[in-house]
């Protein structure tokens, strides 16, 4: 039987206030019983706000409240004590990307998740928005691909500032954190690359002190012949996302508000739009978790499904060390 879920947020920036408790608030399988974040001024607005308990500890959140599950949202370098701790309390977790920073901690964690029996689902929200999905189809009718290329840019003001401008801190940098969607995208599309090499910089802000890529161009190929590349930019405006994927039979062009399917020569056969509100996305993941938890559905975004994605970033970073082509099974645990 169906029951709604007991749901808290940890981590309370930008990322939660805009998605997580919003979509919380729309859907009808969760309902929010706290908040929990490391600023006490931070969770404190959030609670009242929300009207639930407050907490800047997340074991004393866990014992007080016992939620079903909890949303993560968290800087990189925090995921793997957030994920051990609802572990060791029996509690399952959404998570927002990435998975983990590194091959080594992804297998642990993965590990750790079988071990207790918790349910672990990754925030990867393309794959919960009904365009991308729609393009699953649409690339079935341009026969076999044979070039891939994505951009996704945003214009931050300041890469450098925070945790994201420490490649320590953040598993690296633009690749590893809005990249990560693109990555999710090529390996749910079409699989693990043969291999990848990547180039990346730090230059967007002059003088400043930060190592975490602002920019990064990786090209990557397939035994099968597909071939491309992805340009990631958390520096270089205007904000924009575009992947096109060209076969014999045409080209698939997907964004955010519209998936075309064009003819060889570039003309326009096919196009789906969607216009929907801003939480529509998260509060369907929301849904689809308690779904998974209820046992009615399959988890689509596990531990053992992301761990291509590490390896992939893995493989991405090595190449940068020797300048050579890299092979992401390599990194695979």
């Amino acid at each position: 039987m169906n029951t709604t879920k007991r749901a808290a947020v940890v981590g309370l920036g930008g990322q939660a206030r805009k998605d997580h408790l919003p979509a919380l608030a729309a859907c009808r399988r969760a309902e929010l019983v706290a908040v929990c974040d490391v600023d006490p001024q931070r969770t404190a607005a959030q609670a009242e706000q929300w009207q639930v308990p407050g907490f800047t500890d997340l074991t004393h959140l866990l014992q007080e409240t016992r939620p079903d599950f909890v949303i993560a949202a968290v800087p990189h370098h925090a995921g793997q004590g957030v994920i051990e701790a609802c572990a060791k309390a029996g509690v399952h977790l959404m998570k927002e990307k990435p998975f983990a920073t590194d091959p080594h901690e992804a297998a642990e964690l993965a590990a750790l998740c079988e071990k207790t029996g918790i349910e672990l689902m990754v925030t990867v929200q393309r794959r919960f928005h009904p365009l991308y999905v729609a393009a699953v189809d649409q690339l079935e009718r341009i026969g076999t691909p044979y070039l891939v290329e994505g951009r996704y840019t945003l214009r931050c003001p300041d890469p450098a500032a925070g945790w994201r401008g420490r490649a320590a801190l953040a598993g690296g940098g633009c690749l590893a954190d809005m990249g990560y969607h693109f990555i999710d995208l090529l390996i749910w599309y079409f699989g693990l690359p043969d291999r990848v090499l990547a180039d990346t910089s730090a230059a967007a802000v002059p003088g400043a002190d930060y190592d975490a890529e602002d920019t990064a161009l990786v090209h990557l190929a397939y035994q099968s012949g597909l071939y491309g590349s992805l340009l990631v930019s958390r520096s270089a405006g205007p904000a924009g996302e575009r992947l096109a994927v060209t076969g014999p039979y045409g080209t698939v062009v997907i964004e955010r508000d519209a998936v075309r399917r064009l003819d060889p020569a570039g003309r326009e056969i096919e196009s789906l739009r969607r216009e929907s509100a801003a939480h529509c996305v998260p509060a369907a993941q929301i849904d689809r978790f308690c779904r998974v938890l209820d046992r009615s559905s399959p988890n689509p975004s596990g531990p053992s499904v992301h761990l291509p994605h590490v390896a992939f970033l893995a493989a991405a970073y090595a190449s940068l060390a020797t300048n050579l082509p890299v092979d992401p099974k390599e990194f695979l645990a």
